[in-house]
């Protein structure tokens, strides 16, 4: 059994058509949440994981499309998570944004013997949580989940932590990646082993679809910069004088 995990796709159209790439067969598809807002193409991202996916968990960003509501942004984000969701509305149909409500907040899933928990940002707080990588939190976050392995998404960074005696994996995000690298973060699953895989992707390509779109232009270049730059605003600017840069993209 072959499982491909992806979470935070934002409605990059290239990076998920990289990873399709990377990973041409696989058994099951399972998605953690986050499929729209920020990125260029929201319906055809949104219909490849209808199509496609075994498993989908409701993120923040399809909760906020789905239901009208706010997304709970950092500050960083806030201002492009609002001018994006405004534009994903127009986009997806009434009956895509339903389907968006329909999905479920976790899920639980046993392959080969091993329990799965399947969240998009914590087991307490299956929408909003942001919690660091540290063994302590995530423990009492475990506490009553049974599940060997909890895939949780979210924070846009890779992760596999080990905490009494369970597993903590975050497949990073395929479509808006935040650990300095402008690739398409996922993970797979396969006969008991779990690898976190990344690909490259024609960032440019989805840069001049979220440059050519009508928002402000002041959000179009905060998005163009973080997938440029793999991190998030407050970040840029220390990391390009760090490289000798002059200004950001």
């Amino acid at each position: 059994m072959r499982i491909l995990i992806l979470s935070d796709l934002h409605a990059n159209l290239e990076a998920l058509q990289a990873i399709q790439g990377s990973e041409p067969s696989w058994d099951e598809l399972w998605v953690l949440g986050d499929v729209v807002n920020y990125g260029p193409d929201p319906a055809e991202v949104l219909e490849f994981v209808r199509r496609h996916a075994r498993l989908v968990i409701r993120g923040n960003h399809d909760h906020a499309l789905g239901y009208g509501a706010d997304p709970r942004c950092s500050t960083a984000f806030r201002e492009m998570a609002r001018a994006m969701q405004g534009y994903a509305s127009e986009v997806l149909s009434v009956e895509q944004k339903g389907w968006l409500r329909e999905l479920p907040l976790t899920a639980w899933r046993e392959v080969g013997g091993e329990g799965f928990f399947l969240c998009h940002a914590a087991p307490s707080d299956p929408l909003y949580a942001y919690l660091p990588p540290d063994p302590d939190v995530w423990r009492q976050q475990l506490a009553d989940i049974q599940a060997g392995t909890v895939l949780a998404g979210h924070t846009h960074l890779p992760l596999v932590l080990e905490t009494n005696g369970r597993r903590v994996v975050n497949p990073g995000s395929a479509g808006q990646p935040k650990h300095c690298v402008a690739e398409a973060c996922y993970a797979v699953w396969e006969d008991g082993r779990l690898t976190l895989k990344s690909s490259p992707y024609e960032v440019e390509a989805t840069v001049r679809k979220v440059l050519a779109l009508a928002v402000d232009p002041a959000v179009r270049e905060g998005l163009a910069a973080v997938l440029h730059y793999g991190r998030p605003p407050s970040e840029q600017r220390a990391y390009a004088v760090d490289r000798g840069a002059d200004a950001l993209p």
